[in-house]
């Protein structure tokens, strides 16, 4: 018995995955600028801009603005929604296994707004239903000096957790990447992060100084018509 155990057949192997997509702007600064600017412009001029129809509750300190943003004609959004869609496309096509001639045939939907967060801000925990995909790109991150680690963190939520996993000794260690402990990401200028739309995320409050501003989008395929 205990040599068959010795030699009995034994594997971890990853039975679900989640992916998940960064992506750096090669040159951000003048972007982000141009960006930043329109974003406080349109802020400025309150509920022109704003989302009137949040389905979230908005908390002060946050400004989320309405969810036409990729179709705006100013020259920095279609430089945004190229990058956002370039390395959208990319994702897709390597986590898919498509060729060239399938890309060719698909089209891509979106939503995207922007949030401006000031101290105290904060969005709280959700996902996107009706979508694939979902991105956030990051314009600025602010000027954080006040030490909290979690100070505009996007956050996402591990599946188990959200799925109510029975939780004791034997899974709440575990190593990377089998733990289900949440993933915390601090985005830069510059950054986007992609994500399949279904997960569960949010952003804890901002307490540093300035603004953190941020665009997002959420995004659907389907082929193109013949």
């Amino acid at each position: 018995m205990t040599q068959r155990a010795q030699g009995a057949r034994f594997e971890v192997f990853p039975g679900f995955a989640v992916p998940m997509v960064r992506a750096e702007h090669p040159q951000p600064a003048r972007l982000n600028q141009s960006l930043r600017e329109l974003f406080l412009r349109r802020e400025a001029e309150g509920d022109v801009y704003r989302n009137p129809d949040p389905t979230m509750n908005i908390r002060p300190g946050l400004f989320e603005s309405r969810f036409d943003l990729f179709e705006w004609p100013d020259p920095p959004i279609a430089e945004l929604r190229a990058f956002c869609f370039s390395a959208l496309f990319k994702a897709v096509s390597e986590l898919s296994g498509y060729a060239r001639a399938e890309m060719e045939r698909l089209e891509v939907r979106a939503s995207a707004w922007f949030h401006i967060t000031r101290r105290g801000g904060y969005f709280g925990q959700h996902n996107h239903p009706m979508a694939s995909w979902s991105g956030v790109y990051c314009v600025d991150a602010g000027q954080d000096r006040s030490g909290h680690p979690e100070s505009g963190a996007l956050v996402f939520s591990h599946p188990a957790a959200v799925a109510s996993a029975f939780v004791d000794l034997g899974c709440v260690n575990l190593k990377d990447p089998w733990g289900i402990r949440p993933a915390s990401f601090h985005l830069k200028p510059g950054e986007l992060v992609l994500f399949p739309s279904w997960l569960m995320h949010q952003v804890m409050p901002y307490q540093g100084d300035g603004q953190r501003v941020t665009a997002a989008f959420n995004a659907w395929f389907r082929q193109k018509p013949a």
